[in-house]
């Protein structure tokens, strides 16, 4: 089979390497699925910079979610069967022709589905579901600021809270996402590239019930100045952190700011990290729930997945590219 190994750190154009090897087989529990797509996560543009230490060591095949059909079954598989069309959450090793995926991991699809939407139900509305329905408990009339909202998980968590009737306030960095997040449904779209999102909504006198961040750094720091008493800072991400070096990075954690518990309780806040990999390896109970969880609700016409640009395997570094100049709006799929 082909894969994609990534063979070495730096620009997208020079980093990878499509190999011929052997598919794999799966062990106890575990599926293999042939894969017709595979999508893109910022944490794969992170691993290619060597700036992702969960990322595998060198050479490796990158790839968060695959979608396809079942090829063969290993033991101890009692729910599926081989040619049933799923989506998988994978540890890796997406980025080929042929994957592996535990069986608590997978979800059917309905046969409808394109591929570019069921990717994205993988890891953009798993780690959205994740952060805002089961991680924190939102109300009508919330006020809640969503970084990054033209993004996959950004789409996801803009249809998500919607359905709560809560107030939303989203950030993008181009007319064009800020028109897309009005389509969506966002209240108040805020350009961080030529407003600062958090003078902008100071000046509106409101404080944020809840925040989602993949941003982190600096952005983290300038979320607690607007954060309500009672409020909610989930972070998933530190996509601020994308390239650079030592000092690079050194910026990058003090952008956080410091911050005690003590002034946590006085404020009744909450600060909330989300890591759907550590979900997944310790309880991967809790991502079959959440996976069969966003399936349903496309199901029943309550999430659309916009897929924002389909690339060919062949085009593995201009994919990342457009991911990393942040060209993207919604979900980017790559098709064998």
């Amino acid at each position: 089979m082909k894969a994609i190994h990534l063979i070495k750190n730096g620009t997208a154009v020079s980093a990878f390497q499509t190999k011929e090897i052997d598919a794999p087989k799966p062990k106890q529990g575990e599926v293999l699925i042939k894969v017709a797509a595979f999508g893109l996560n910022y944490a794969d543009v992170m691993a290619r910079n060597g700036l992702y230490a969960d990322a595998p060591p060198l050479p490796s095949v990158l790839g968060y979610e695959a979608v396809g059909t079942i090829e063969q079954i290993g033991t101890e598989v009692a729910d599926f069967e081989i040619g049933q069309k799923v989506i998988a959450f994978t540890r890796f090793g997406a980025y080929a022709e042929y994957c592996i995926a535990d069986q608590r991991a997978i979800a059917l699809l309905p046969e409808n589905i394109s591929n570019g939407e069921a990717v994205a139900l993988a890891t953009q509305y798993c780690t959205a579901y994740y952060s805002a329905v089961e991680m924190v408990n939102l109300h009508e009339g919330d006020n809640v600021l969503i970084h990054a909202a033209a993004g996959g998980v950004g789409t996801a968590l803009i249809q998500l809270v919607k359905q709560k009737g809560c107030t939303i306030y989203g950030t993008a960095g181009s007319q064009e996402k800020l028109d897309y997040l009005k389509q969506q449904g966002v209240d108040f779209p805020i350009n961080y590239r030529k407003e600062d999102f958090a003078e902008c909504i100071q000046k509106l006198n409101v404080k944020m019930d809840v925040i989602f961040d993949p941003v982190g750094g600096s952005s983290f720091k300038r979320d607690k100045t607007i954060l309500a008493h009672g409020g909610r800072i989930i972070c998933f991400g530190g996509s601020e952190r994308s390239s650079g070096g030592i000092i690079q990075t050194l910026k990058f954690v003090l952008g956080f700011g410091f911050m005690s518990p003590i002034g946590l309780l006085m404020k009744s806040q909450s600060i909330i990290g989300v890591n759907m990999l550590r979900i997944a390896d310790h309880k991967p109970h809790v991502l079959q729930r959440v996976i069969n969880a966003v399936v349903e609700l496309y199901k029943q016409s309550k999430i659309k997945p916009h897929v924002g640009g389909n690339f060919k395997a062949s085009q593995i570094a201009e994919a990342h590219d457009f991911l990393e100049n942040r060209k993207s709006i919604g979900k980017i799929v790559v098709e064998w």
